[in-house]
């Protein structure tokens, strides 16, 4: 069974009045979104030469739905786990000092309505495919997306609930990447997965203990949706106490995708280079997997969700139901893969296009090689993200 979207729904979700590159008269440069000349009264800022980072609301073109940014310090932290620490995993270590620079994360996980306006551009690339319309080819590639195939079975993936505000669940990597170029390229915007450096600066709200409420699990269940007390629904986002740095559900509700591929030996490779900066701490996926996700899901122990712990994919099992050949780069299709989303990162300063292009495309060999067939074998979404797709979409509906 594929989930069945109407076309004319697809084109009434992503064709709004809104344009996909369309700023509002007197609005802020897409560079300055998110900076004020003055502190705020209350609520969290961060100071920067050109004022103050602070907290905004980025509202999807094309939609009305919205995901707030949150600004948090940088700063030098351990990155890793002490030898102690209860439930410590040998992949935590060695503890390095790392320094994080500001951002501005998302204030909670990305979620089924924000995700949905990606998975339904599937419909609208194969659309303008059929029309010959907005072709993609080697000289404007660079500006192009691929959207995720229609899911094969939903009753999988949407088994606890497909709710507006629960968490997207079962993307790949690769996925999520996708998404994040395809919203910073009709927002002006640098949006991103993070490294595993910066996730646990933002996850650690600027705390040394296992969790960012503390050195033990007792107070858990006013911070986090775990194993005990998740039920069997995927939670919605934002129901249980923020982190000190104002962010929802860095522990449980779902693991959360960073860039990184997963290493047994943990940080060893970085001793000789203290302190490391968080957005240079990534090694690159040479493969589709292992990568990591962070801070544990609904469906984990309480130890797994500390500040430190990491979860290393697996498609071998993640993607054992999937009847595809090649098993698709977009989606999971076994477990703990409901249990894995992803949240937005946005560096203060801008990344450089050599750097943003790892962020955003996958730089495993394996994952392109996978694409690319799908693609010639046409099962699979590829289209030009750039200012003129929303007149694009909308002379498509007339």
């Amino acid at each position: 069974m594929r989930l069945f979207i109407p076309f004319t729904m697809v084109l009434f979700l992503l064709s709004s009045s809104v344009g996909f590159a369309e700023e509002k008269k007197g609005a802020a440069p897409a560079s300055q979104v998110g900076i004020a000349s003055k502190k705020p009264e209350a609520g969290p800022s961060v100071k920067v030469k050109e004022g103050y980072m602070v907290p905004y609301t980025l509202t999807i073109p094309g939609t009305d739905i919205s995901l707030e940014m949150i600004p948090i310090p940088g700063g030098e932290f351990l990155m890793g786990s002490p030898a102690d620490e209860e439930g410590r995993s040998d992949d935590e270590g060695p503890q390095i000092k790392v320094i994080a620079e500001p951002m501005w994360v998302g204030k909670k996980e990305i979620t089924w309505a924000q995700y949905k306006p990606y998975m339904y551009l599937y419909g609208i690339f194969k659309e303008f495919e059929s029309r010959g319309e907005r072709p993609v080819t080697e000289e404007n590639r660079v500006d192009s997306i691929t959207a995720p195939t229609e899911l094969y079975d939903p009753t999988f993936t949407f088994e606890y609930g497909e709710e507006d505000d629960q968490p997207a669940v079962t993307m790949t990597q690769y996925s999520a990447q996708q998404y994040t170029k395809w919203l910073s390229r009709v927002t002006g915007q640098q949006y991103r997965l993070p490294t595993e450096a910066e996730w646990e600066h933002a996850a650690r709200g600027g705390t040394t203990s296992a969790y960012s409420f503390g050195a033990n699990a007792e107070a858990l269940d006013e911070y986090a949706w775990s194993f005990d007390n998740s039920g069997l629904e995927a939670p919605l986002v934002g129901g249980k106490k923020p982190n000190p740095f104002g962010l929802y559900d860095m522990h449980g509700n779902v693991a959360e995708l960073t860039v990184n591929e997963y290493t047994e030996d943990g940080y060893a490779q970085y001793v000789d280079k203290q302190p490391v900066k968080a957005s240079e701490m990534v090694v690159w996926p040479e493969w589709a997997y292992p990568v990591v996700a962070r801070g544990g899901s609904w469906e984990m122990e309480a130890d797994r969700l500390r500040s430190a712990a990491r979860l290393a994919s697996d498609d071998e099992i993640w993607k054992e139901d999937d009847p595809n050949f090649p098993k698709s780069p977009w989606w999971f299709t076994n477990d703990p893969a409901r249990g894995v989303g992803f949240r937005l990162f946005r560096s203060y300063q801008p990344l450089d296009a050599d750097k943003i292009t790892n962020f955003w495309e996958n730089t495993a060999e394996d994952v392109k090689d996978d694409v690319q067939a799908r693609l010639v074998g046409g099962r699979g979404g590829l289209g030009l993200v750039d200012e003129n797709l929303s007149d694009a979409i909308k002379k498509m509906k007339e």
